[in-house]
């Protein structure tokens, strides 16, 4: 798997009938293994070692509806409160984040009605705070610690 601009882990990793898995500590169980997944484990390491986001506080793939379709986001983050505060769009490194990306992001967040908004491919990072009232995205240079997440909601 590619190098990325993320802090390095002990990541778990295993083959089972060929394929390769790695595990997931926030759903507790090895995963396939895909550039997608790479990205992803790397991201809730970082948001749990160096942020300081609590993992039981993140939720991996949860369903949500769009125009009455079926949508899963990548991670969602939620407050103490239980309500989500961050919603994190994970893609391959070798994906571009685009305004395509930007605005799946986007749509999804109409559903979940997180506070912050992040998109990355491993490489690049973004992070927006939406104003619901303006309906505007604002970016932030880097994304932050939990307890301002807390402080902010």
């Amino acid at each position: 798997m590619q190098q990325l601009n993320l802090p390095a882990y002990d990541y778990k990793l295993k083959n089972s009938a060929g394929t390769s898995l790695i595990f997931d500590a926030i759903r507790r169980k090895y995963v396939t293994l895909t550039p997608e997944e790479w990205v992803r484990q790397h991201f809730i390491n970082y948001l749990i070692a160096y942020l300081h986001y609590p993992k039981s506080l993140l939720a991996v793939e949860r369903g949500t509806t769009y125009n009455q379709l079926a949508k899963r986001t990548d991670l969602c983050v939620y407050g103490t409160h239980g309500r989500p505060v961050m919603l994190v769009e994970c893609k391959a490194a070798q994906v571009p984040i685009s305004a395509a990306t930007v605005k799946q992001a986007s749509l999804y967040n109409q559903q979940v009605k997180a506070r912050y908004v992040v998109l990355t491919n491993g490489l690049e990072h973004y992070c927006w705070e939406v104003d619901f009232v303006t309906r505007q995205y604002l970016p932030l240079s880097q994304i932050p610690l939990f307890t301002a997440l807390e402080n902010n909601s």
